[in-house]
């Protein structure tokens, strides 16, 4: 009798990305209440909480319009295959956490289908960066957003539409043991870490300019170094390109635990542009921050895009705290001298550093992030 009262909730995630912040949020519902049932649409961070996805997330991570354009068909059948697994579940919530352009699709069908499902949506479309317009629309499949950033709600107020800031997950406290990364990385020298992206397309086209930009690096400095942060799925991929490039400098790490202290050790990180950026500066990491897409892609964001940077805490400052270097910028000669042009300068470090501070101390949320959103999704049960 009891068993048949166990509540549901059914989660669909787009990338890595989303797969760790569900991941903390469930996490953390799950102290609150354990009487709950899963599926998902997930990865390996969902994995680890014995939740089970309905099929590879690599599937459908695909990054830009045309490698989207050119993917339809079996995007299409993704968004198909998933609101039947969700309507065959029969879940109290839909839990869709951030990619827009495919969970949101997802919870549109479902609603209209469902009406009786409860949508919670987590991370907010950037319509604060373009088309502001679709608020609209999500309200009206949509029962409750989750937002990352308390500027945002001003957008969805306007539009009369049930949302709660909640702050993000990445700013969030951390208590863990301290280790000694040495033990992990086998050599006493310094860390840099570095970003080369969760998505394959992404890592095809950063991982080798980063390489080349590191081969510039050790010609001014070799007690360096170079740690990149990898998915379990892609850390082969990315091995073979560090394999191919001999340096002898480089290593990989997977581990999420571990990856969180090795950047805490790391005396600078060059990243892709995107949410892992929060988190360098939440430990207090000087950074760049890169990003290249190809050129018609570029095209198509250039005339959408409202805003002037692509990086979160410049956005929110309206100014260039953490250098950009954005598709033509994005090569290694300017990644090596914007390192290097940091690394002979403590004072610009420091400086970095505090002014982060004060743009993540107003977008912080009084409370732990996850712990607010695992509050929410139980109101809702």
């Amino acid at each position: 009798m009891e068993a048949s009262k166990m509540k549901k909730i059914f989660i669909v995630t787009g990338e890595a990305s989303g797969d760790r912040l569900a991941s903390k949020v469930i996490n953390n519902l799950n102290k609150l209440n354990p009487n709950i049932e899963y599926l998902s649409v997930g990865g390996e961070n969902l994995k680890k909480l014995g939740i089970k996805s309905i099929y590879d997330l690599k599937e459908i991570t695909y990054l830009g319009f045309t490698n989207v354009v050119m993917n339809i068909f079996k995007i299409k059948k993704k968004i198909n295959d998933t609101v039947k697994a969700i309507e065959d579940f029969q879940p109290d919530i839909l839990f869709t956490v951030d990619s827009p352009d495919f969970t949101l699709r997802v919870a549109e069908r479902v609603k209209k289908n469902n009406p009786n499902i409860k949508t919670i949506h987590y991370v907010a479309p950037q319509v604060w960066i373009w088309r502001e317009g679709r608020v609209k629309k999500i309200k009206k499949f949509i029962d409750h957003i989750l937002l990352l950033f308390n500027f945002e709600k001003a957008y969805f107020d306007k539009e009369d539409m049930s949302n709660e800031f909640v702050g993000h997950p990445l700013l969030d406290d951390k208590d863990d043991k301290a280790i000694d990364v040495n033990q992990v990385i086998g050599k006493n020298k310094a860390l840099i870490s570095v970003f080369p992206g969760s998505r394959k397309s992404e890592i095809e086209v950063l991982t080798p300019i980063l390489l080349k930009a590191i081969k510039l690096l050790n010609e001014s400095n070799k007690d360096i170094t170079y740690v990149f942060h990898s998915t379990k799925e892609y850390s082969s991929s990315i091995q073979t390109y560090i394999s191919k490039s001999e340096l002898i400098n480089c290593e990989i790490i997977s581990d999420d635990k571990i990856k969180s202290h090795i950047l805490r050790k790391s005396i600078f990180a060059i990243a892709k542009s995107g949410t892992v950026s929060l988190e360098i500066s939440n430990f207090k990491i000087p950074s760049i921050i890169l990003y290249k897409m190809n050129f018609i892609n570029f095209l198509i964001v250039k005339m959408l895009v409202k805003t002037k940077f692509a990086n979160i805490i410049n956005i929110a400052a309206k100014k260039e705290i953490i250098p950009e270097l954005l598709q033509g910028d994005c090569n290694p000669k300017n990644i090596s001298k914007k390192t290097i042009n940091f690394l002979d300068n403590p004072d610009r470090m420091e400086e970095q550093i505090k002014e982060a501070q004060l743009i993540l101390k107003s977008l912080k949320n009084t409370n732990s992030s996850a712990h607010q959103a695992g509050l929410s999704l139980n109101k809702f049960l």
